[in-house]
């Protein structure tokens, strides 16, 4: 499983960190590597990068988005609520794809 087969995985409404799929895959260490990715996921779009957020819930990647305002955008489509480029209530939506996905 690479990245973008994790990132397809994370359910409306949740989101995930760059840590938390590197964790899954192996690469504790490798967050870094999960964001390079994730800032390459606009190649495919059935990839909902905007599901993966930093380690606080953070918008860190919203700068790879078409524009400044579409991660959010598409957070709130997704249900997710944003303040201030963070995930609100990040700790009760985080999706652990170690747990959620048997690890």
């Amino acid at each position: 499983m690479d990245v973008f087969e994790v990132a397809k995985l994370i359910p409306k409404g949740r989101v995930t960190s760059y840590g938390g799929i590197a964790a899954y895959l192996g690469l504790k260490s490798s967050a870094r590597m999960v964001g390079w990715a994730m800032n390459q996921a606009h190649l495919d779009p059935e990839v909902p990068a905007q599901r993966v957020v930093n380690r606080n819930g953070l918008l860190t990647g919203k700068h790879h988005f078409a524009t400044e305002t579409r991660m959010e955008e598409l957070l709130k489509e997704d249900g997710v609520e944003v303040k201030n480029d963070k995930v609100v209530n990040f700790e009760e939506i985080y999706w652990d794809p170690v747990k959620e996905l048997g690890l």
